[in-house]
């Protein structure tokens, strides 16, 4: 669902960004007075997974590909602030390092996976919590939450399109919406199987108000869950699917996909995913996936870093 830049005009592009802009700032000064300890590593392990599972695009019908947006796990993980900030780092790195989505596009981007998308699902998912109890209203709070949000993104963008004049509303939003309501599918279920596996193996992480948690076991936890992120990247992403995804299907449905553009005022170290020099396909993908993950971890660690509070009284440790 990255916008690529020629899809949306002047307007559509400034009122994203600043919608964007404001989002993101909220986002910053609620971290800033609530972050706790234990967000640091784990918004940087959120990062990594969410920019290598973007990369494992897995086939639906009628010939169109589909990934995990993220914005659910991440909330459900790190509260809605927290994903909003790792979720735009991660589209930040895609921007510049990889050519996916367009760099005027990038506040529409960020308004529709890393706002709309885990505020949205978040919200949802919180609400069927207070109906459903236990561990199974848990995976079916985060399962159709996580859908929820990949239809609602894609009616956002189908907004953003005709608002553009790029496509009809109507025949956007049916087009959008159809086919994002079968990548929701993948979504909710790739959401529900990761949350039922930190559930099974560190369920206070389920907790976003637990402040003791065992600083060895959430060493262990973050060092496994990178190790299984670069398995995914080392045995998995080379094989991803290379169909269109859902945007890039609807465009070219409807004609509009040779609209998009790739701006040359700035340089793309690693186009399409891919180092250049390295004759071997796969190990430039796995060497470009390898990069962005710590690029995005890093990244992510960095800013839960300086977004901690510093007041004296915050300054507590992980767990003695």
């Amino acid at each position: 669902m990255h916008i690529p830049d020629g899809f949306l005009d002047t307007k559509t592009v400034a009122a994203t960004s600043i919608l964007s802009a404001v989002g993101l700032g909220i986002a910053f000064q609620h971290l800033k007075k609530e972050n706790q300890p234990r967000q640091i590593p784990l918004m940087g392990l959120a990062g990594a997974f969410v920019f290598t599972a973007q990369m494992l695009n897995f086939p639906i019908a009628g010939g169109t590909s589909g990934h995990l947006l993220g914005g659910v796990l991440a909330s459900v993980l790190l509260g809605p602030s927290a994903a909003v900030v790792v979720i735009t780092s991660v589209l930040f790195v895609q921007c510049f390092l990889f050519a996916d989505g367009g760099i005027l596009a990038l506040g529409a981007n960020v308004f529709n996976m890393a706002i709309v998308a885990p505020l949205c699902g978040y919200g949802i998912y919180a609400m069927i919590r207070r109906v459903v109890p236990g561990m199974r209203g848990v995976i079916v709070a985060v399962a159709f939450a996580s859908w929820c949000s990949a239809v609602l993104a894609s009616v956002c963008c189908a907004g953003e399109l005709a608002l553009s004049g790029t496509v009809r509303w109507e025949t956007a939003f049916f087009a959008m919406t159809s086919v994002h309501a079968i990548i929701g599918l993948g979504e909710g279920l790739i959401t529900a199987m990761v949350i039922a596996a930190v559930s099974a193996t560190r369920p206070e992480l389920l907790e976003l108000h637990a402040h003791r948690l065992n600083a060895r076991d959430l060493r262990a936890f973050i060092f496994y869950g990178l190790i299984v992120t670069l398995g995914l990247i080392l045995f998995v992403a080379p094989f991803a699917s290379s169909l269109p995804d859902g945007l890039e299907k609807v465009s070219a449905r409807l004609g509009f996909g040779n609209n998009a553009i790739r701006q040359s005022f700035v340089s793309i170290p690693f186009t399409d995913y891919k180092v250049p020099g390295i004759p071997s396909v796969t190990i430039a993908t796995i060497t470009a996936g390898v990069l962005g993950m710590l690029l995005v971890f890093a990244l992510s660690v960095i800013l839960a870093y300086v977004l901690f509070p510093k007041a004296p009284g915050n300054q507590s440790k992980v767990v003695k």
